[in-house]
This record gives C-alpha cells, sequence and structure tokens, in this order.
C-alpha cells in the first residue's frame, strides 16, 4: 500500500479505518448500544420502549478459546450473524445477539499440561485474547449477558440440570421423563412392579430392603452408573470418544494408543428419546443433510430379535437382532462382538472333536479355546471400533468351542467371535447368512463355512458375474443383497415363495413369535451417551457416594461443586492397559472425602472423581444467554417463554431463531443439546420441544498449504512463490494444497494483520462477499483490495479528502437514480432476509459506483442517495457506516435507525424475454428482469412449466447463459 505521509490527509486508508473503528467501538460498548432488554427480571431495564416489536434471537454456535487465537476463518460466521443481527435491529426487532465461551475439557486441560500451566490460567488469558480479537471486529454483541463455562456462576447450573436427569426416569407409556419420586410411589402403591436387573428374583416392592430398592430406582434413572467398554487411553490417563480418536486407533491428543477396555462410568440414557430425536426433525428448518446425518446417527433398524438355544449346556440363550429374519434358513454361523458378555460362559474347556486349525486362531499357537479367545479378545481390544467397522478390515475371529440351534432349520451352526462385530450393534450378536451378506461371506470362506442362499437372484445377476443361472451359493463370487426370489426354505409352516421382501420378512416375524423364538424390535444405532472422564478440568459431579457404595445426589443448595485447587492435576498415566485409572482429583484427598450432613446427620462420603465432559456445557448454554444474571432459577419462565416461544406458535413450537455454525458439529452437540432441552421440557422448565428452530451451515474459509518431501506441512506465510517454478520453502520445493484454514495446516491468517492493513470494516465485508455464506470459499488476500476500494469510493463520494467536510447536498435525486435505488433496497432488503449476503453486497457497489458518478458531476451526492446508501451499508462495515451517518448530522448511531424502505411502482425492473433452446430448438421463452444474473435466469429456466416436459429423463451436461439475449440447454440420454 502507498505511503501514508503521501495521501490525503482524511483519505480512508488503513490509519483513518482504525481510528474510526475503535472509536466507534469505545462508543458502542460505553453506551450500551447492543444491550437487550428482558420482559422481566435483572436486565429488564428499557423493554418498555422495545415491548412492541417482534422479538428475535440469533446465535453462533459455541467457540473455544484457543491459545493460537482466531485466524481469518474463525469469524465468518460470527460476522454473518452480526450482518443479519444489525439488519434485523433496523427492521424493528428487538434482537439478541449473545456470545460465550466453551472453555472446559481436554484440549485446554491437554495445553495446560503441556506448557506447565494451571488450565484456568491459560482458559483466561485465552478467552482475554479472543474477546479482543472479537471486539476488533464490530460485533454487537449484549456483553452483560458474555460467559463461560468456566464460571463457577455457570456451571453450577450444569450440574444443577444433571441433577435433574438423575432424579428422573423415562415412562414408556408415557412416552417422556418424569421425576423419580413419582415411579417410587407407583413402587409403594403396586401400580408397578419393580422389573429390573437389580432385581433379577422379581421379589414384590415391600420385601426388598433398602438398599435393594435403591439400586431398583437408579436402575431407572435416566442419568445411570454402569460398567462400559469404553476408549481407554492409558497415556492421556482417560476414556476417549470416539471423535477424539484418529482412524489408526490412537489419541488426536498425543497420538497414544488406545484400547478397548471396560469401566464404570456414567452414561445418560439418551436412547429412550431415540424416536422423539427423529420425529421432531421433520418440524426443523434444518438443512436436509443435517437432518439425514442425525438420522443415519441414531440409526433406527426394524427387524426381529432371535433367541438361539446354545447346544450344550442346554438352557443358555444367545439373543440376535436382524433386520432380515426371512433369511434365518440360511444363517450357517453366529458370531459375537469379542466383548460380549456370554463369550467366556460360551468358551468350551477344550475344542470338540474335529475343529479346523484354522478356528483355533493358530496366531496364539497351540492353545485350549481359553487361552485362543483370551488372545484374541486381547488383539481386538488394540482396534478401534471405527478400524472394525471398515469394509477393507481383514475378517478374523476364533471359533468358541460352542453351537447353538438355527430355530428354523433345528441344526446346531458353529459361535464365533470376530472384531467385524461390534457390540454396539444390536445386541452384539449376529447371525450370520453369507450368501447374502459381503462380511458373512468373506468370512465364511476365510474360515471353510457353509454357504446357503435363501434368496434366488435373477438370470442377468448370474450372467454378469459369469456363472450359469441357478448356480449353488457356494460357487458365488459376491453375496446377493438384492431382492430375489425366495427358494423353498424347508421350514414347516413358513412359506414365502410367493411373497415380496417386506411381506417375507412379516411372515419370519410371525413365525417366530408363534414358536417363541423370537419377536419385532426396533434397534439403534444410537448408544446411550458415556458421560465420564477421567479428567481434572472439568464439571465435578454433583453426587457422592455413601457406605454401600451407591449414589447420592447432593442437595441443589450445595451447588456448585467446584474443582479443588490443584498444583499436580495431571493425570496419571497406566504403565499397562489393564491398570485402573486413577483420577487426577483423586490426589484432592480432603476434598474427595467429605464430612456431609444430607440429613441423616453427620456422616464420611466418597465424592464422585470423574468430571464431566466438554459436551455439558455446550448442551445448554443458550438457556443461560436468556437469563444470565438471574441466580436462583436456571431461567425465568417469562424470559424463556418470551425469547423461545412465538406468540403465535403453537405449544410446544419454537427454540432459537437462527442458529449458525460449522457443519462440523452436525452430530453430537445438535443431538446432546436437543436430548437435554428435551428432558427439561418434560419436567416442565422449558415451554418449548427444541433448543434450535433454524440452522444454518457456514461454509470453510479454503487457503493453500504447502508440504515439503517428507509430507509434512511448513508454515504458509514463509512460502515464496513466482510466476515461474514451484514454490519454494527456505529455498526447497514444496507442494502446494488447497485445504481448510486452520492450525494444523499451518496455512492461518489472523485478522489482526487485516485489520492492520486495511481495517476491520474490510475484513468484514470481503468475508461476506466472497460467495454464499453457505458454500466454502478460498481465502485470496490479494482480492481484499477490490471491497477496500469500495469503501474508499463511498468515501470520498461523502467526505472531501482533502478537508474533511461533507459534499452532500439537498437537491432531490434525479428519477433514474431514485428509481437505481428502490431497486437497489428491495433486491437488498431480500437477500438479507435469506442471508445473501454476497449478492447484496454486489448491488450496493452498482449503486456505489452510480453515486460516485453523480458526485464527480455535481460536486457531491444528494442526500437522498448518500444517506440510504449508508444505512444499507451499515450492517456490514457498521464503523464507516456510523462515522458518515454522524458526519451528515445525526446525533444518535444508526445502530437502530429504521432500514431504507422502497416504493415498488419506482422499484420496478425492466423485463426482457429470453428464447430457451434445448439441444439446438427453441422449445420457450422466460420473462426475467433485464438485469438478471446468469443464477436468476437458470432458476427461472428450470422452473417453467414446459422445461421438464422437454428435458424429461435426460442429463443436463451443459447451460449456456447469454444473460440478456439467450439460454442454451444441452443434453445427453
Amino acid at each position: 500500500m502507498a505511503d501514508v505521509t503521501d495521501q490525503p490527509r482524511f483519505r480512508y486508508n488503513a490509519r483513518l479505518a482504525n481510528e474510526i473503528e475503535l472509536r466507534w467501538q469505545d462508543h458502542w460498548e460505553a453506551a450500551g448500544t447492543f444491550a437487550t432488554p428482558n420482559p422481566v427480571g435483572p436486565l429488564a431495564a428499557g423493554f418498555g420502549q422495545v415491548a412492541g416489536r417482534p422479538k428475535f434471537m440469533i446465535m453462533d454456535m459455541f467457540p473455544y478459546p484457543s491459545g493460537s487465537g482466531l485466524h481469518v476463518g474463525h469469524p465468518l460466521g460470527y460476522i454473518a450473524t452480526d450482518v443479519y443481527a444489525r439488519y434485523l435491529r433496523m427492521t424493528g426487532h428487538n434482537v439478541l445477539h449473545p456470545f460465550g465461551y466453551d472453555a472446559f475439557g481436554l484440549p485446554a486441560e491437554q495445553y495446560a499440561i503441556d506448557t506447565g500451566q494451571h488450565p484456568k490460567a491459560t482458559t483466561e488469558r485465552n478467552i482475554a485474547a479472543m474477546q479482543r480479537q472479537l471486539r476488533r471486529l464490530g460485533l454487537g454483541h449484549d456483553l452483560r449477558r458474555e460467559f463461560a463455562t468456566t464460571d463457577p456462576a455457570y456451571y453450577k447450573w450444569t450440574q444443577w440440570i444433571f441433577l435433574q436427569i438423575f432424579n428422573s426416569w423415562f415412562d414408556p407409556d408415557a412416552g417422556r421423563a418424569r421425576p423419580v419420586a413419582e415411579l417410587v410411589a407407583e413402587f409403594e402403591s403396586g401400580s408397578r412392579a419393580p422389573v429390573s436387573e437389580a432385581n433379577p428374583g422379581e421379589r414384590p416392592w415391600a420385601e426388598l430392603g433398602d438398599t435393594g430398592r435403591r439400586k431398583v430406582v437408579d436402575s431407572y434413572r435416566l442419568a445411570y452408573i454402569s460398567e462400559e467398554l469404553v476408549n481407554w487411553c492409558p497415556g492421556l490417563g482417560t476414556a476417549l470418544a470416539n471423535e477424539e480418536i484418529t482412524v489408526h486407533g490412537r489419541s488426536d491428543i498425543g497420538n497414544y494408543p488406545v484400547y478397548r477396555r471396560p469401566l464404570r462410568q456414567w452414561m445418560l440414557r439418551i436412547t429412550a428419546y431415540a424416536e422423539r430425536l427423529i420425529r421432531d426433525l421433520d418440524h426443523l428448518d434444518w438443512p436436509e443433510s443435517i437432518k439425514t446425518m442425525q438420522r443415519n446417527w441414531i440409526g433406527p433398524s426394524d427387524g426381529a430379535s432371535i433367541d438361539f438355544r446354545v447346544a450344550v449346556p442346554a438352557g443358555a440363550v444367545i439373543r440376535a437382532f436382524t433386520t432380515r429374519p426371512d433369511t434365518l434358513p440360511g444363517a450357517t454361523y453366529l458370531v459375537l462382538a469379542p466383548e460380549h458378555p456370554m463369550v467366556d460362559e460360551l468358551t468350551a474347556a477344550v475344542w470338540p472333536e474335529g475343529t479346523p486349525a484354522g478356528w483355533r486362531y493358530p496366531e496364539a499357537g497351540t492353545r485350549a479355546p481359553q487361552a485362543a479367545v483370551r488372545a484374541y479378545r486381547d488383539r481386538t481390544a488394540r482396534v478401534s471400533d471405527r478400524q472394525r467397522s471398515e469394509d477393507t478390515h481383514e475378517k478374523t475371529g476364533v471359533f468358541t468351542g460352542s453351537h447353538v440351534i438355527n430355530p428354523m432349520t433345528g441344526e446346531p451352526i458353529p459361535v464365533f467371535i470376530a472384531d467385524y462385530v461390534l457390540l454396539a450393534y444390536g445386541s452384539g450378536a449376529i447371525m450370520a447368512v453369507p450368501a447374502h451378506d459381503q462380511r458373512d461371506l468373506e468370512f465364511a470362506q476365510r474360515f471353510g463355512l457353509p454357504v446357503r442362499a435363501v434368496l434366488q437372484p435373477p438370470a442377468e445377476w448370474f450372467t454378469a458375474r459369469g456363472l450359469p443361472p441357478g448356480s449353488p451359493a457356494s460357487t458365488w463370487p459376491e453375496s446377493f443383497a438384492g431382492e430375489g426370489s425366495y427358494l423353498d426354505l424347508g421350514v414347516p409352516g413358513l412359506d414365502c415363495a410367493s411373497l415380496g421382501k417386506q411381506a417375507g420378512i412379516a411372515a419370519a416375524i410371525g413365525w417366530l413369535q408363534s414358536a417363541g423364538s423370537g419377536q419385532h424390535q426396533r434397534s439403534y444405532r444410537l448408544r446411550d451417551w458415556l458421560f465420564s472422564r477421567q479428567r481434572y478440568w472439568g464439571e465435578p459431579f454433583p453426587i457422592v457416594y455413601d457406605e454401600h457404595g451407591l449414589p447420592v445426589a447432593l442437595p441443589e443448595e450445595s451447588l456448585p461443586v467446584t474443582l479443588p485447587e490443584m498444583a499436580d492435576f495431571r493425570p496419571q498415566p497406566q504403565a499397562a492397559e489393564s491398570d485402573d485409572p486413577v483420577p487426577p482429583l483423586a490426589r484432592a484427598t480432603e476434598w474427595a472425602e467429605p464430612v456431609l450432613d444430607l440429613g441423616d446427620g453427620p456422616k464420611q462420603y466418597r465424592r464422585e472423581l470423574n468430571t464431566m465432559p466438554q459436551w455439558a456445557g455446550s448442551c445448554w448454554y443458550y438457556l443461560r444467554y436468556l437469563d444470565p444474571a438471574n441466580s436462583e432459577q436456571l431461567v425465568d419462565p417469562a424470559v424463556e417463554r418470551y425469547w423461545m416461544a412465538p406468540p403465535d406458535a403453537a405449544p410446544g413450537d419454537g427454540g432459537v431463531d437462527l442458529y449458525v455454525g460449522g457443519v462440523e458439529h452436525a452430530v453430537l452437540h445438535l443431538l446432546y443439546a436437543r436430548f437435554w432441552h428435551k428432558v427439561l421440557y418434560d419436567l416442565g422448565y422449558l415451554s418449548t420441544r427444541e433448543p434450535f428452530r433454524r440452522l444454518v451451515n457456514q461454509g470453510y474459509i479454503l487457503a493453500e498449504a504447502y508440504l515439503d518431501a517428507r509430507g509434512m506441512y511448513v508454515p504458509a506465510a514463509e512460502v515464496v512463490t513466482a510466476p515461474a517454478g514451484p514454490p519454494r520453502y527456505q529455498g526447497q520445493p514444496v507442494t502446494s494444497r488447497a485445504g481448510k484454514m486452520g492450525k494444523s495446516l499451518k496455512n492461518a491468517i489472523s485478522p489482526d494483520d487485516i485489520h492492520a492493513a486495511y481495517g476491520a470494516d474490510t475484513l468484514r465485508l470481503y468475508e461476506m462477499a466472497m460467495g454464499p455464506l453457505d458454500a466454502d470459499r478460498p481465502w485470496r488476500t490479494n482480492d481484499i483490495i477490490g471491497v477496500h476500494r469500495f469503501l474508499q469510493r463511498l468515501w470520498r463520494t461523502i467526505i472531501d479528502e482533502d478537508s474533511g467536510a461533507l459534499r452532500v447536498h439537498d437537491q432531490p435525486p434525479d428519477d433514474q437514480t431514485t428509481r437505481l435505488l428502490h431497486r437497489t433496497v428491495k433486491v437488498v432488503r431480500k437477500d438479507l432476509q435469506h442471508l445473501r449476503f454476497n449478492t447484496a453486497i454486489a448491488r450496493l457497489m452498482e449503486l456505489n459506483s452510480h453515486a460516485a458518478k453523480l458526485a464527480a458531476s455535481a460536486g457531491g451526492p444528494p442526500r437522498g442517495l448518500a444517506e440510504p446508501l449508508v444505512l444499507m451499508v451499515a450492517p456490514f462495515a457498521p464503523h464507516i457506516a456510523e462515522e458518515l451517518w454522524s458526519t451528515m448530522g445525526h446525533a444518535a448511531s444508526l445502530a437502530y435507525e429504521p432500514f431504507p424502505q422502497f416504493d415498488e411502482s419506482l422499484a420496478a425492473e425492466q423485463m426482457v424475454t429470453l428464447p430457451v433452446q434445448i439441444d439446438g430448438k427453441t422449445r420457450f421463452r422466460i420473462e426475467v428482469p433485464a438485469c438478471a444474473g446468469k443464477e436468476e435466469i437458470a432458476e427461472a429456466t428450470a422452473s417453467h412449466p414446459e422445461y421438464a416436459r422437454h428435458t424429461g429423463d435426460a442429463t443436463v451436461s451443459r447451460l449456456i447463459i447469454v444473460p440478456g439475449r439467450i439460454v442454451n440447454v444441452v443434453t445427453q440420454p
């Protein structure tokens, strides 16, 4: 950029932009410009002035305050929500736009350990740095509502919500959560029997002792303790979620090995809400792709649970789930997940006579069944579920030495354990039908197991594989998973020969139910939420254990349970994968073993030493934004109803009006938040069924990244590029690769650098002009100058660069200008309403160019053009807009100034008729505005009723649009 000393004193450059921006940011903060009143409570001041306005709550997904600060990719969504919030304020809405920090969790703790600092200190420092960067962007947040999940005043209510979950159970008859006290009342009255795994003898409630009753009740709770298989990382000393493990089965942080092992953990019964979590997606204004991802994660499957009787010893039963019970006659073996609880019971003492050597897990050497099974299970514990689920994963297994009876054929079939079966799916046991499942076929071919067809493929299936029609299944090169015709199953009472697939499945389920060998079942991929972490930096559980080892909820008045101050908070790494974990909190002995009076006199208790996962604080933060100063309630009901439930909505409808964030949170964060919200709704604390009514996912900002000869990323800022030859780093050639901007690819660009070179308004405008909000877009620093020049032109159209004097005159705009202005207002309003920020900016640039021409010829623009132009620019570039608005004689901020309106008669655009040719022949004509772009013309073409008739089933290979002249559609059959 040019030396600022050679420029006019009042030219809009980086120096002036920064002066203006810092001054207006100070003004907004001092004046509380973006402080939004509540209808009641501590933040109610000023509500009378906005009570008649429509409300709108807009939010960004909770950010994690990283030690490396923001790069220019982070604020994309933050700027977008700010633009929209500013527009809504100017259109008469009472807008709530809050912000906070998701600061607990493993990344923060690991960073503190790596740098030798306390996580509280590093977290507070990271938040302060992020606050500075966000303020510098000019974001209009209500700062009174800001918090971090690590604030005790905040996590008091995280713990309170956990207690509500702990003190609730899910009533399947009512389809909702109810207080545990009501369950106990039903047990006591005899209206409900105490059916539970904790009461295997099915003893009446009156015959159960106090401890027995507590165990029964605990088994019903939505928050319960269970010994579960977890991803145990001895190197980190904690269990990890699947998302924290690499595809190579190692920890994402530290690259430590991860093993599968059972641990006693807190679980949340999210599976009870599976159907509601699926059903209620239909009522949400979310991208269909996100809804599909949620449905797939929940993974409903309809089928049957089938009981396989163990041949020896008689009496034991293995229950397996399948979606295709009609193929049961083709089941030639049974497979259990290595972690299945019945494996030990089924493992024989000696190999049955004739057991093939390949079935005995030869990798373990010549061993008895128990040793071979144990060796295989140890091997499997070192493989992640993700690796085990891959189609390319080699099929391995070991025979248990036991057989079960196929209920339909009556024949004994062998029972294997194999790592391609996961305990998390169905019951952790599958009936293997190798003729009709590819993984089963690969396993059967390796172990020499029979392949028996139930469905006959069509003749063309055989022909395509070089087989004569009707070839036996043992010769098939792959399994047949299509809808063939049923063969003679040879099962008395079951004839599927004339049935289709669904009817065949229904007939098979009916047969199983009649035979007492199975029943219809709906299964889910979703598992209950593992809610424990063996770390320090997380929310403590509001739970203690008594002398019986049973959990006791702390009273609400004792919250928050704060973390103890610890100098050494590192987890204790384990030397072996089998060693029991020692959470860091165990070393705080006085804290861990308190003496408390919980109603029956002072007694010593033992605290829960695990902490909650990072997801906990982000499950409900949107609710705390509503009423952050309320120390007596989670949220005042009147405040919650005002912001979450629209006045004209049906009971239960509503939620945050607009939630913007990355697609990477499409499943778990949204699913967990929906689950917690539904529990609180069932218990009467909330008025809406769902937390987020509308969801928009912003795209990523992409940037060039560079790899050296080792395949390692090098700092992109230090790479030298030239017109000819490869880019170089420290003199050595490197390979360029586009990727998501971020620390891992070493291609991050700090917004601080852009502010210093151009100002925050330029950065805001550039990020919004780069493309549609939901699309990925490449970052090109050299392109920023284009939007900076737009702001410079706007400035010098209104302000004299030499004197700083106002150039605006009070003569009315001419007819051409008036019509262009009204057309621009109409388009910009529509684009802003639909979050099409890039196209709105394009129209503002056109109007700005026109204003500059007028100013050049008349010595300045008319006020009737300059003021609405500035107001339309304000949501995108608020600092320069405020400065220009003030200079034009307005004392108050334009933040709540009415957004320009348009006159439809003046905004009407000239229309043109375009011929549409399909494969060279004119088929119809469309009428579009003369200024219509290619996207609008393409939309008008595709929506024309003649389009579908003339394209039919053909594929459109090219769409050639010459605006103002012709549309040419090229198809291929």
